[in-house]
């Protein structure tokens, strides 16, 4: 008899091996981006979209999963969520990858450090619900935080906020979504609504500027030929970890990517962090612990909202 599949009603210790896996992943993302400086954002997303989308064929092919993908892609209602789904990706991944190479990789961790406020935020606008006086708390220091930081910023912190609520739509459009696609499923279909866009992007930029893949050194085409890998892999040990702990746990494991990304702008990449934008950082972080509370306390008598996945 096989045994029943790992329910996510306690910590176990691989399920938390998945989920810090997923999101060490995660966080160290823009060293990679940063290592493909020279070729631009529009390259380096178009080749993202590209080879993810091989390497979930490779996967599904690997798995046996095209019968599901099959049935997947006969359910309109579900294939259109996805493409909606796709735009925000897209969105997210353009935003995130123009700020790496720019040097903004501080202001994007503020962005996943903000989503989970912006995800309830959500649910308030658009699914018309209800939000706890700590959750309320939360929305309102946050927005304190970002006045502050725009003070800081000198400018309004775009970045922050565009890569927030691109991943929160994405998460919205996804849970709406749920188990009707599978995480390589839903990332083969959000990629092949967006191939066509890439490829003529590649193609336009072939033809006037050149491509740089192949072009740089050995290190910056095996970087860019990984970008697949390192965008699929962490989303399965996500799922994974997702069947394996409460739920409330993987609400405070996302934390370590944006950690592990301030971490690497400051102290790798050296970008600036005046008393201003830290004074920024500590409100949101004081809003994300009454979120924390507010989680926890919910948590001992009913199920919270799963955490949204990076990419």
């Amino acid at each position: 008899m096989t045994s029943a599949p790992p329910t996510p009603d306690r910590v176990t210790g691989s399920g938390l091996a998945y989920a810090v896996s997923a999101y060490l992943l995660w966080g160290i993302l823009p060293l990679a981006f940063v290592l493909l400086i020279s070729s631009g954002p529009v390259e380096i997303v178009a080749w993202r979209i590209v080879f993810s989308l091989v390497f979930c064929a490779l996967l599904l092919t690997v798995t046996r999963g095209w019968g599901r993908f099959a049935a997947l892609a006969r359910d309109r209602r579900t294939t259109g969520a996805l493409a909606l789904a796709a735009v925000f990706i897209l969105v997210n991944w353009s935003v995130f990858i123009w700020a790496t190479v720019n040097g903004h990789v501080v202001e994007a961790s503020l962005g996943y450090f903000t989503n989970p406020i912006v995800t309830v935020l959500l649910g308030v606008l658009v699914l018309r619900e209800k939000l706890r006086p700590l959750q309320w708390v939360a929305v309102g220091v946050s927005a304190i935080a970002v006045l502050v930081l725009a003070i800081g910023y000198g400018s309004f912190p775009w970045i922050a906020l565009s890569l927030a609520f691109s991943f929160g739509l994405y998460g919205l459009v996804k849970k709406h979504v749920g188990p009707k696609a599978d995480a390589i499923g839903g990332l083969t279909m959000e990629t092949l609504v967006l191939a066509p866009l890439a490829l003529v992007a590649l193609v336009v930029m072939q033809v006037t500027t050149g491509l740089t893949i192949g072009t740089i050194s050995p290190l910056h085409t095996v970087v860019m030929l990984s970008v697949g890998v390192l965008t699929a892999i962490p989303l399965l040990l996500f799922a994974a970890a997702a069947r394996r702990l409460p739920l409330v746990y993987l609400g405070l494991v996302q934390y370590l990517a944006p950690i592990l990304q301030l971490i690497i702008g400051v102290w790798l990449l050296h970008e600036a962090m005046p008393p201003e934008r830290w004074l920024g950082f500590g409100i949101v972080w004081i809003a994300l612990a009454i979120l924390t509370v507010d989680m926890f306390t919910r948590g001992r008598s009913s199920k919270v909202e799963a955490a949204p996945e990076l990419t």
